[in-house]
């Protein structure tokens, strides 16, 4: 079965993320902001590492609850610089705490954060393959950053809408590629 060049096949857990989440259309908040926490980690890094740790930032960030993880508080914040089972990076785990933050300002302004990407996407699903950015990534990130959100960056918002299916990403001899 042929998958998208970068699955990493002696991964199992990858090679799962691969067939089974990535690129399908994520409209549930807690999943979205699962997966927006987990990219401002992924930045400068490989989404295998956080991959790899996304069982122990379940555990360290609430098990990924917006509203817990932002009203998490300067302990917090030593307790998951000192958690060595996650990227113990004291920039990004503030960003995790303050992005929390402005994902609920942008939930009570839109209904849900899931209405706010749609007001973007206007509910379709771009397929394309192989840009690291795209217009969309553009917009989206300008507007993220203007609420106050970091490490959001086109380049990690344009993964993070291939990770919750708004970008169909999956190259064209994959086996996925026709399925979303």
């Amino acid at each position: 079965m042929n998958r998208c060049h970068w699955c990493n096949l002696r991964n199992p857990r990858y090679v799962a993320y691969h067939d089974h989440e990535w690129g399908r259309l994520v409209t549930d908040d807690r999943r979205l902001f699962e997966l927006l926490l987990l990219e401002t980690f992924q930045a400068g890094l490989s989404w295998e590492c956080v991959l790899n740790k996304r069982d122990a930032f379940g555990r360290a960030f609430a098990d990924f609850d917006v509203q817990r993880v932002a009203r998490f508080d300067e302990a917090d914040i030593a307790r998951l610089c000192a958690d060595a089972a996650i990227i113990r990076n004291r920039l990004k785990i503030r960003a995790a705490v303050a992005n929390a933050r402005i994902f609920i300002d942008v939930q009570a302004e839109f209904g849900s954060f899931a209405a706010y990407l749609r007001s973007f996407t206007r509910g379709e699903v771009v397929r394309e393959v192989g840009p690291t950015t795209s217009p969309l990534s553009d917009a989206i990130s300008r507007d993220l950053r203007r609420r106050g959100m970091t490490f959001v960056g086109s380049v990690v918002i344009y993964s993070y809408l291939q990770a919750i299916g708004a970008i169909n990403g999956h190259e064209p001899d994959c086996f996925l590629y026709e399925a979303y």
